[in-house]
């Protein structure tokens, strides 16, 4: 016979169940007795999943994409034991309308959340301290009530939901937080505003504020007047006590742990590898050993200066590696590592601030990195991104697929993994049966994007096609056209050459784009 436990997790399963529906409460716990009295083993139950979201990490930034500088040996072996995906695409260039899309499945023509939006006009929403202390001003422009997540999905299908990371789709005050969205434990970051430093004042834990033990210094934060620029002590005000991305981890473990007798659902959002360059020392040192000495980063690109910039960019890389290590362990010992598939991607391309220096690590591998041409833009270097999904004995190791994907195309896959109908209409298409090996599997005619930020963009995917519109808020309507068998940056333009091609683009950048209900966004 189960334990009482193990029974309070399966109740909420079986509840779903169409005929235990008409069952009363104490009918209910009797037929699952019954139905689990010879016990449910893992390779039984429906498989766990564990969805792992960097923060601007680039196509190239893992070994297993080609980075040469950053060792990434745990993520590295997710991909040896599981499928490496090539041509998989974020929703966005930017962080929350990518979150927005994962989550609900539209794409950016439809979503409503479309780009980063701080509400401003609601005060200084910037300052770390003033946002403490007004927490009116905290948080992003959030999703409509009544938003339907992959989370309140699998939420119903039984799942135990819980989300660690940054949040960044609505205030705490809103109805667009995760408790209000499908997860039923959060931990880490309502506002990525407050993210942009990783000792923050608080976190959340659920709709609890969590007082940490920094006394965080404002964003921007310059060295002292007269400090020397290459002594480590004059940088020793951006390393304070409560370190985020420590405690975030803290909280997938014991999820792991805590829900190890049901099946569960865990989105890591984590901040890394987003800038500020904060990152364990003991990281910076490796990295300073194998990089050599470099200049300092003095905050002139944004963020927090940094005494060796390349040595921490790759130290947090690490660290986020090293905790994708700790999970995987934590999965095998608690008995659940073959009954759990893990998805790991990032928001979007990396970035060119903060010291960040992607030419340097060739972060777009052969994606161009620079501004202008990774994150903030729709070309290659700024959505495609890399996704690996391990799944023991399911999904075949040492796999690679170029099959086109995009973060809205994940509701369907969870949906279809779990054999739940998804309740609401997506942009999405199930790449399930790629993961599985199977050969049905359906392929979008194009995906797309828009962007209503960085002078206002549109792209379009389509065979090897990718159409570009830029600087549309300039009034420019001219669509690029690149044939990225041929020309992967992107680089010669053959629109000319092609106007069959140009004038489907324009046909379907007018079909797929919904106006906005949100004006900022419009």
């Amino acid at each position: 016979m189960c334990e009482l436990t193990a029974l309070a997790g399966k109740f909420k399963m079986m509840k779903n169940i169409p005929w235990i529906r008409t069952l009363g409460t104490l009918q209910v716990l009797i037929a699952l007795i019954i139905l689990t009295s010879c016990g449910t083993s893992q390779d039984e139950r429906r498989p766990n999943i564990i969805y792992i979201l960097a923060d601007d990490l680039g196509y190239g930034e893992l070994g297993c994409y080609g980075q040469e500088k950053i060792e990434t040996p745990h993520i590295d072996a997710l991909a040896a034991n599981g499928m490496l995906f090539t041509q998989y695409y974020s929703g966005s260039p930017v962080c929350a309308p990518s979150r927005c899309m994962l989550l609900t499945g539209q794409h950016s023509g439809h979503a409503s959340i479309r780009s980063n939006d701080g509400m401003p006009e609601r005060g200084d929403t910037r300052d770390f301290l003033n946002v403490f202390n007004h927490p009116e001003l905290e948080g992003q422009r959030p999703m409509p009530a009544g938003t339907v997540t992959i989370a309140e999905v699998l939420q119903k299908a039984g799942y135990e939901t819980g989300m660690v990371g940054k949040w960044g789709l609505g205030p705490p005050d809103s109805e667009s937080i995760p408790n209000k969205m499908g997860f039923d434990f959060f931990f880490g970051y309502n506002c990525q505003g407050q993210a942009h430093t990783f000792f923050p004042l608080h976190l959340w834990k659920n709709t609890e504020k969590v007082l940490l033990r920094n006394d965080t210094v404002p964003p921007r934060t310059k060295l002292p007047e007269g400090a020397d620029p290459y002594a480590e002590a004059s940088y020793s005000d951006y390393w304070l006590t409560d370190y985020a991305p420590d405690l975030m981890q803290k909280e997938v473990v014991r999820f792991i742990k805590d829900n190890k007798e049901h099946p569960f659902f865990m989105y890591y959002a984590t901040p890394i590898s987003h800038a500020p360059l904060q990152a364990p020392k003991r990281w910076v040192d490796y990295y300073v050993e194998k990089f050599g000495e470099e200049d300092p980063y003095l905050g002139d690109q944004g963020y927090f200066p940094a005494r060796y910039p390349h040595a921490a960019y790759a130290a947090m890389v690490s660290y986020l590696d090293e905790q994708v290590g700790e999970i995987v362990a934590t999965l095998r010992e608690q008995g659940l590592y073959e009954n759990t598939i893990i998805l790991f991607s990032s928001d979007n391309g990396p970035t060119y601030n903060g010291g960040t220096d992607s030419p340097w690590f060739d972060s777009g591998g052969p994606f161009k990195s620079e501004r202008g041409w990774a994150k903030g833009y729709l070309k290659e270097g700024g959505i495609r991104v890399p996704m690996i999904a391990q799944w023991p004995g399911r999904i075949e190791a040492g796999t690679r697929s170029d099959h086109i994907s995009a973060h809205y195309d994940v509701f369907e896959t969870l949906c279809d993994l779990v054999e739940t109908e998804p309740e609401v209409e997506t942009d999405g298409i199930s790449f399930l049966p790629t993961l599985l090996g199977q050969e049905k599997q359906t392929h979008h005619e194009f995906l797309y994007w828009e962007f209503p930020s960085y002078g206002g963009q549109q792209a379009l995917r389509m065979g090897s096609w990718k159409a570009l519109r830029e600087d549309i808020f300039e009034g420019n309507m001219a669509i690029r056209l690149y044939d990225l068998e041929k020309d992967i940056q992107e680089s010669r333009d053959v629109a000319d050459q092609y106007p069959d091609v140009v004038k489907q683009v324009e046909a379907i950048f007018r079909q797929e784009h919904r106006p906005a209900e949100i004006e900022k966004f419009r």
